[in-house]
């Protein structure tokens, strides 16, 4: 590459990607790009995809097209009947990939009876919840072999389930909906061994997805406790080191006009709009791919639940304290062995 080109981009504060990489770091830029590009566009891309077969492919798509949209709306409610997991799609070589672009890792801290059933509670949200994506969604870190009989279902929005051809693969990936009847199903007629996870922050806690800052919106989320106890599902507090280090995202006043903006359009839409940048694919300094930075999901020991149909509110706050005393003794625990000596964990 021309020296004075290079010196051009450099002096802009741009750091370009060498020209000369190895083929197992391009594949996982390559996983990296189209998860990112899977999570911001694919499902609108989808739709776009549908609309041009509608109305400018030939006979032959626009039947196929209609076939499978009577499928879509004859499927539409496996989202809240426990999904359509493939371990096939769980195991592609395009997560392992994905893995080690920043990598992933899964710690086991305390073995999970699979007689039981589990609400894993994750935090933080970050921007992306990659770290939850690659280990509760994929295969790529080993779950199945370090938790024996237990079936991970991560949660999301339902509407992530309305993209046509994308909720497909989401489906595969063992994806559900994060909805009250969707866990009861989960929890109560799939058998044993099964663990609901739910990002507990939500999308309002991606606004404070900021790197080297573990800021949680917890404190008013009572609902996965509720459902716990009256589900008779064991608590477990999971927490992602790294999670919010993967794209920078400045820190925001919450009394700021911007910040009031991305609130209010949260509460709207159910999904929040933060103002972030991760590197780009021929160079490190602006785009929509994360950085690689290292990511540890620890898993915590089970807190044990009773089952209560009609718990009190009492109940509900008792164990929503013991829940946060776990997860706080879990981050203390960890935090020196994965990069977070010095942080400082905040609850809200």
């Amino acid at each position: 590459m021309d020296k004075s080109f290079v010196d051009m981009v450099s002096s802009l504060g741009i750091e370009l990607a060498p020209l000369k990489l190895p083929l197992e770091r391009r594949l996982q830029t390559l996983a990296a790009i189209y998860f990112s590009f899977s999570f911001f566009g694919f499902g609108l891309l989808s739709i776009s995809l549908c609309v041009y077969i509608l109305f400018y492919a030939s006979v032959v798509p626009r039947v196929l097209l209609f076939v499978y949209l009577v499928w879509y709306i004859w499927d539409m409610n496996s989202c809240i009947r426990g999904g359509r997991r493939s371990n096939w799609v769980r195991s592609w070589t395009i997560w392992r990939w994905f893995r080690d672009f920043f990598p992933i890792h899964l710690v086991k801290t305390a073995d999970l009876d699979p007689e039981q059933n589990y609400i894993f509670g994750y935090h933080p949200h970050g921007i992306t919840s990659a770290g939850a994506f690659s280990n509760f969604a994929t295969e790529a870190t080993g779950f199945s072999e370090k938790f024996p009989g237990i079936v991970p279902h991560l949660l999301t929005l339902e509407g992530q389930f309305f993209f046509p051809l994308h909720r497909e693969l989401v489906l595969a990936c063992g994806l559900s909906s994060v909805s009250r009847e969707s866990i009861i199903n989960l929890l109560n007629y799939k058998g044993k061994g099964n663990a609901a996870i739910i990002v507990i922050g939500g999308a309002q806690e991606a606004l404070d997805a900021v790197p080297e800052t573990y800021r949680l919106n917890l404190n008013s989320r009572r609902g996965f406790v509720r459902m716990a106890i009256q589900n008779g599902a064991q608590l477990v507090p999971v927490f992602s080191f790294g999670e919010n280090d993967i794209f920078y995202q400045s820190p925001s006043d919450s009394e700021s006009t911007v910040r009031k903006i991305q609130v209010a359009l949260t509460r709207m839409l159910g999904f929040s709009p933060p103002i972030f940048h991760g590197r780009g694919v021929f160079q490190y300094t602006w785009g929509f791919i994360p950085f690689r930075k290292p990511i540890y999901t620890v898993i915590g020991a089970p807190i044990h639940v009773k089952k209560n149909a009609d718990p009190s509110i009492e109940e509900i706050q008792d164990l929503h304290k013991k829940y946060i005393q776990a997860l706080r003794s879990l981050f203390e625990t960890h935090k020196k062995s994965f990069g977070a000596e010095n942080i400082d964990l905040e609850i809200h």
